[in-house]
């Protein structure tokens, strides 16, 4: 563990929070102490969601350090149990309360309660979140699913399929559960159960009688689904249906599991995204720099989606949780790339700082470097923020979610031609920020200079003519010092006419090309000398 501002994933038991939030029935007792209590945060200020987290803690505190903590864990048990009623309790410790060594999973074994107990071991120092919600899964699959029921012959029924992986606080998992469930019933395969997102003990207790698995989200369910294999010789379809591609391809692989035709699905529901890759449109951004990073599922999809659908150029790729380092690093290398495997956002914008990419795909943390670095951005994965949580309707997966990423990678190259046209045209006076907003007529700003009506329209930066004298500039902006560089006033307004994409790439060239010939004061001579240097 390190101390850090930002976090890619929580410790793992709130990874079993994620669990129990999603489930139905299912109540956690967390041994933890006073200041551990943010669940409640979590799931109702970030994800929106309408009802509490079903958690209890025994919040000891330090003075109940020096009598007995486990008692403490004990009372907190009874007290859900009888207050909740819960179908099944998970009993486990947060990364605090695991110095204590109270062992609540022996402790609740003891007790005698009513209902399952399913204890769970997360080591908090070499584990996380990710990884808490995938083993706790894992653990209520294995104590609770009725191993004497197992499929029906397929006389006379549909094939059945259960949907694994999908949990609160994951990345449009509700959306995604809905594409999918209508994907399945337009292929004539039922929707046996969806767990743990919505589940039941019921329905895990049933898990066995469907005909096969369809894995979501391999974080949160490889390890359940490689236990369903075993124990039940149930198939796994592996392939996240995350753009249309792998729409195709999911919807094949399942058609082939249960054994159903899928080219009636597949004619009737063509998506926008093809269409568009073959448009005159598309050219426009063809070729486009982009960094992505996330969880693997997504970050490895994203890329997939960016270079073969999209024709964009991948310069970057990676992800924070390493139990899937090794894919990544295997796709990245088919890029012609290496993999970033790293959970230190630091490092993630350092890369992205050398790379300078004209778009940035990845979590909030990635938004937030985005930002500063003044490059657009789409959020595509988890952690992510309140707004990424929508009221809408907005999947990733199946043919709509690759509508929606077609307009979550295109847009912010859109409009960020827009804001290049405006800066081109500023001098114009309807566009000139004199003006006021165009939608508020004119009360949005003072009457448009008629005289600057007969100004050229600013242009794109050219090479200066050879042997001409470069025009003189008003003072710098700012006093120089020993060491600092500073931007003449007019050589900052030349700069502001670069389209604002490569604006900072530009910038800290110029800087560069400056510091390395001990010019203090960079004027528009010095803008041009660099952009001549560097285009050679």
């Amino acid at each position: 563990m390190q101390l850090t501002a930002w976090t890619y994933e929580g410790p793992p038991h709130v990874g079993a929070m994620r669990i129990a939030t999603a489930m139905k029935g299912v109540h956690y007792v967390l041994h933890a102490p006073q200041g551990d209590t943010y669940a409640d945060l979590l799931f109702t200020m970030i994800e929106r969601r309408d009802h509490r987290p079903p958690v209890t803690y025994t919040t000891f505190q330090a003075r109940d350090l020096g009598a007995d903590t486990a008692d403490l864990f004990k009372a907190a048990a009874r007290e859900a149990e009888a207050r909740f009623r819960p179908d099944a309790i998970l009993v486990g410790a947060s990364c605090t309360a695991e110095l204590l060594q109270d062992d609540p999973a022996g402790l609740a074994e003891t007790m005698g309660l009513s209902v399952p107990v399913v204890p769970l071991e997360l080591p908090s120092y070499s584990r996380k979140e990710n990884w808490g919600a995938a083993e706790t899964f894992y653990q209520l699959v294995r104590h609770l699913a009725d191993r004497s029921r197992k499929a029906p012959p397929r006389a006379g029924r549909k094939p059945r399929a259960n949907l694994l992986g999908p949990t609160a606080l994951g990345f449009r998992h509700r959306d995604d559960v809905a594409e999918v469930t209508r994907l399945l019933a337009e292929l004539g395969v039922e929707l046996h159960v969806v767990a743990p997102l919505q589940a039941t003990v019921a329905d895990i207790a049933r898990l066995g009688e469907a005909d096969v698995n369809i894995l979501l989200y391999p974080e949160i369910g490889d390890t359940a689904a490689r236990y369903l294999e075993k124990t039940f010789g149930q198939k796994t379809v592996r392939t996240v249906p995350i753009g249309h591609a792998a729409t195709v391809e999911f919807v094949r692989e399942v058609a082939d599991a249960v054994g159903v035709d899928a080219e009636p699905l597949l004619a009737s529901r063509p998506s926008r995204m093809p269409w568009w890759s073959k448009s005159v449109d598309s050219t426009y951004l063809t070729g486009k720099r982009v960094f992505i990073f996330g969880d693997a599922t997504h970050a490895m999809a994203m890329a997939r989606v960016a270079r073969d659908e999209l024709g964009f150029d991948v310069v970057g790729l990676g992800c924070y949780n390493r139990e899937f380092a090794r894919d990544v690093r295997a796709l990245a290398a088919s890029f012609g790339i290496e993999a970033l495997i790293t959970d230190d956002y630091l490092e993630v914008e350092e890369k992205i700082a050398e790379l300078m990419p004209e778009l940035v795909l990845g979590t909030q943390m990635e938004r937030m470097i985005a930002k500063r670095l003044k490059l657009p951005c789409a959020v595509i994965s988890a952690p992510v923020h309140v707004q990424d949580f929508p009221a809408r309707y907005s999947p990733v997966m199946g043919f709509e979610g690759a509508n929606v990423l077609f307009d979550t990678l295109v847009h912010p190259l859109v409009m960020g031609l827009e804001e290049h046209l405006l800066t081109m045209f500023r001098e114009d006076f309807e566009f000139s920020d004199s003006a006021g907003p165009s939608h508020l007529g004119k009360t949005g700003g003072p009457a448009p200079d008629l005289a600057a009506a007969a100004t050229p329209l600013a242009q794109p930066l050219a090479e200066p003519a050879i042997g001409a004298a470069p025009p003189a500039g008003p003072a710098p902006t700012a006093a120089a010092s020993d060491g600092l560089l500073v931007w003449a006033a007019d050589a900052e307004a030349e700069l502001k006419k670069i389209p604002f994409f490569v604006r900072g790439k530009a910038r800290r060239n110029t800087e560069s090309y400056a510091a390395t010939r001990g010019i203090r004061t960079i004027t528009i001579e010095t803008l041009y000398d660099a952009k001549s240097h560097f285009a050679r």
